[in-house]
């Protein structure tokens, strides 16, 4: 890394100078992030990107832009997005440690690249990784659900706030009882989830395309 900007704001350019990555990539894990979605011609700050240091520009041709408060640089949520798309070995010793609580997770460790640079769990979630990547989706892998609970989905949409789970071991039945409690807790927080299973798999394009439609998510 290079040592950080002396001005009190910077853009997506000098964050990746900052980080050794593209401005491409630094978008990409804002976006992830929840904290900026695409506008006519530009980014567009999300309520919780203001919340992260977030500044909204709009350039003489009136596209948008943002710029951000330098301390974005040290932003724990951040760091983890970017150290976790390089494999970061912190990360997967802190990971290792949360997977030794599941035994899913140590059973299935998250060792399949996808083209998008996320680590994932199976061939399933590849392809549904892959599917959203080469539609121009933006989400995540694995992101900690937004509720009082430690849960975590297998891909988060932030532009609708969506999750998607991916139900691969029903016949087993702790994890039929795992599902059952995740299931419990997404009705709870009325969140919006979109379920696959292998039939799904089977036939992805048509059925993840349908489902996603219904949250107002465009597909193709």
């Amino acid at each position: 890394m290079k040592e950080a900007n002396s001005n009190k704001t910077i853009n997506a350019t000098s964050i990746g100078e900052y980080f050794n990555i593209s401005s491409r990539k630094v978008n990409l894990y804002l976006s992830e992030l929840g904290w900026i979605e695409k506008g006519k011609g530009g980014w567009v700050s999300t309520n919780s990107g203001i919340r992260n240091g977030a500044k909204q520009m709009e350039a003489r041709n009136g596209k948008p832009y943002i710029i951000w408060d330098e301390k974005i640089l040290t932003n724990k949520h951040l760091l983890r997005e970017i150290k976790e798309s390089l494999g970061d070995s912190e990360i997967q010793a802190e990971d290792q440690k949360k997977e030794s609580m599941d035994d899913f997770r140590v059973k299935f460790p998250a060792n399949l690249r996808t083209p998008d640079g996320h680590y994932v769990r199976s061939r399933a979630e590849l392809l549904i990784d892959d599917f959203l990547y080469k539609n121009g989706i933006v989400h995540a892998y694995e992101r900690k659900v937004n509720i009082d609970e430690d849960m975590y989905c297998d891909f988060y949409i932030p532009s609708q706030k969506v999750y998607i789970e991916y139900w691969g071991l029903e016949e087993n039945e702790k994890y039929a009882f795992r599902k059952k409690i995740k299931q419990e807790l997404y009705k709870k927080y009325n969140i919006k989830l979109i379920e696959l299973n292998d039939k799904d798999i089977l036939n992805l394009e048509e059925r993840l395309a349908s489902k996603l439609r219904k949250h107002n998510i465009i597909v193709g």
